[in-house]
């Protein structure tokens, strides 16, 4: 993947190019709606001058009839309007959110560095929200202008004066409206920022809450989401102060420019320069200018809160990727050598080598650095900082991220689950077509049929969200099933399971040891582990302890080797 700059001008833009359609009818009803408003105190002038002073009925049932029929139209007109404008502010949200999510669930990964899961949620939504309102606005801000021109027009017919204060007095308003919204732009990224951490926070706290209880650190995770919060809550106040002195300055504007366009009205009539008539049309159009300088002001609010957020989005989108691919291809079904040469995770690791035959079952016990290094780099998920890891002498650098993570499997020790049945979080990720066998034989080797008997509905029990209502040993025998059934039903070469049977009992322990061993016969299988019951099932046993290297069966170390007879059993 190629990073792609993205600037939140970019963003804005590619919304509204999408549905411009959309946009150019809305637009187009909304103008026909706010120039029948604009008609209405003409019309009412017309039938004061042509039919309530000179007497003559039919004229006044012909104006009246005139008048209803322009608010049968403008009705019609804003309501299939409003509709279309609508309609392209949902679709857009929608879009902007698929772009978002596409961007973070992109093989190549990346768009999360930096960033709390609820940080990316807030962006995805909020964010996303704040653009698509653009598509709604929009056509209202050009209804608007329509407005002030069919104002402005009517009231050079009306009076010349009138007319030109409107025309020449119009663009130093939106102008200084423009400005009075730059804090307010400027108020709303962080506002963003700070509502995203904040979310981030609790979402995290929240997923960790048994271990938080479990240790006793409820207070520090209190004190941590209070400060948090708390940034969020001043950076809103600054925000929604920034919006109400914008409101109300924009407010205060327009009135004194619609008073201005009052009195010379009034003082025209007084002069007789104007009919009685049309000084009620004039009255009335100031009065009616009100709305279409107020759609401005809400207008650039919108544009300015939108900005702040497609800003928000350009980052996540232009994000760089954390791995990429080249164009090699794996062989379909190969056998599954690995083979690690002076492989680093970061800089200041000791290199790691390592040979692992098609269909070998290998332990590896390693300090914890190295073996979250090594799961990251064979899960593709950074590139390695050194050396490098080949599958049946293939390059993994070369291939693309998706096709490398479908050949080497790789089970964290922290796998999440989710909301859902049992069976659910099984069968995620298996093909459509796949047997209810694989599921089956996947729970029996990772004893996950026992956590299914002692649940109330059995495997069809409904779990909650990161499967919270379960303990712990039974989210690892979940997991780990899922694992084992993705597995052997994409026949991937390669599984890589880390610590899998931390949270169970020793007898289970040794049981899932066995039928481990039994499920991936002939596949070749890596295990990062320290547990005796599962390094005594496995055909080789490699240590990595800093520059220290020891190799040999479990029974053969445990024997010879006294630091690992330290590291297994301590």
């Amino acid at each position: 993947m190629t990073p792609q700059v993205i600037t939140g001008r970019a963003v804005l833009l590619d919304s509204i190019r999408h549905h411009r359609r959309q946009l150019v009818t809305a637009s187009v009803l909304l103008c026909g709606h706010q120039g029948g408003e604009a008609l209405v105190p003409v019309l009412v002038g017309v039938v004061i001058d042509r039919a309530v002073g000179t007497g003559d009925t039919a004229s006044l049932l012909f104006w009246l009839a005139v008048l209803g029929l322009d608010f049968l139209l403008l009705s019609l007109c804003y309501r299939f309007g409003a509709r279309k404008a609508w309609q392209a502010d949902v679709r857009a949200d929608q879009r902007m959110r698929h772009a978002v999510a596409d961007r973070v669930l992109h093989p190549g990964g990346g768009a999360e560095a930096g960033r709390l899961p609820g940080a990316l949620t807030s962006i995805a939504v909020a964010d996303a929200k704040r653009v698509g309102v653009l598509n709604f606005v929009l056509p209202l801000g050009v209804a608007g202008l329509a407005a002030l021109v069919v104002a402005t027009v009517s009231l050079l017919w009306i009076s010349l004066p009138l007319g030109l204060l409107i025309l020449l007095g119009s663009p130093p308003l939106l102008y200084v409206v423009h400005l009075l919204g730059k804090p307010l732009e400027r108020r709303s990224g962080p506002e963003q920022e700070r509502a995203a951490q904040a979310s981030g926070v609790a979402a995290d706290l929240v997923a960790g809450v048994r271990v938080l209880k479990g240790i006793g650190a409820e207070p520090a995770a209190v004190r941590r989401y209070t400060a948090t919060s708390r940034d969020a809550l001043g950076a809103t106040l600054r925000a929604t102060g920034a919006q109400a002195r914008y409101s109300g300055s924009v407010l205060a504007v327009n009135g004194l420019f619609l008073a201005l366009v009052a009195l010379v009205g009034g003082r025209l009539a007084a002069e007789g320069s104007i009919t009685v008539g049309g000084l009620v049309s004039a009255v009335g159009l100031a009065q009616f200018l009100l709305g279409p300088l107020e759609i401005f002001g809400y207008v650039n609010a919108r544009f300015a809160q939108a900005r702040a957020s497609a800003a928000r989005i350009a980052e996540v989108r232009s994000a760089a990727p954390a791995v990429t691919g080249g164009r090699d291809v794996l062989p379909a079904d190969g056998p599954g050598r690995l083979t690690l040469r002076g492989l680093r995770s970061t800089a200041g690791q000791d290199p790691v080598d390592l040979d692992i035959a098609a269909g070998e079952t290998v332990g590896l016990v390693a300090d914890p650095a190295t073996a979250t290094g090594l799961l990251a780099v064979l899960g593709r998920e950074q590139e390695p900082a050194a050396g490098t890891v080949e599958l049946d002498g293939i390059d993994l650098t070369r291939v693309a991220p998706a096709a490398a993570r479908a050949a080497v499997l790789v089970a964290t020790h922290d796998a999440r689950l989710f909301s859902g049945t049992v069976l659910d979080n099984i069968r995620a990720g298996l093909p459509p077509d796949t047997g209810g066998d694989v599921a089956e034989r996947a729970m029996r080797a990772a004893q996950a049929d026992q956590v299914a008997e002692a649940l109330p509905d059995g495997e069809h029990t409904e779990i909650a969200e990161q499967g919270s209502s379960l303990s712990g040993g039974q989210r690892q025998r979940v997991a780990l099933a899922r694992a084992l059934a993705v597995g052997a039903a994409t026949r991937a070469p390669v599984l890589v399971l880390h610590d899998p049977t931390t949270a169970v009992d020793t007898v289970t322990e040794a049981r899932i040891a066995a039928g481990l061993r039994a499920i991936r016969g002939g596949r070749t299988t890596l295990v990062l582990t320290s547990s005796p019951a599962l390094l005594a099932t496995v055909d080789r046993v490699v240590v990595l302890d800093g520059a220290r290297r020891a190799e040999g069966s479990h029974a053969e170390l445990l024997r010879a080797d006294a630091g690992y007879r330290e590291l297994v059993l301590s």
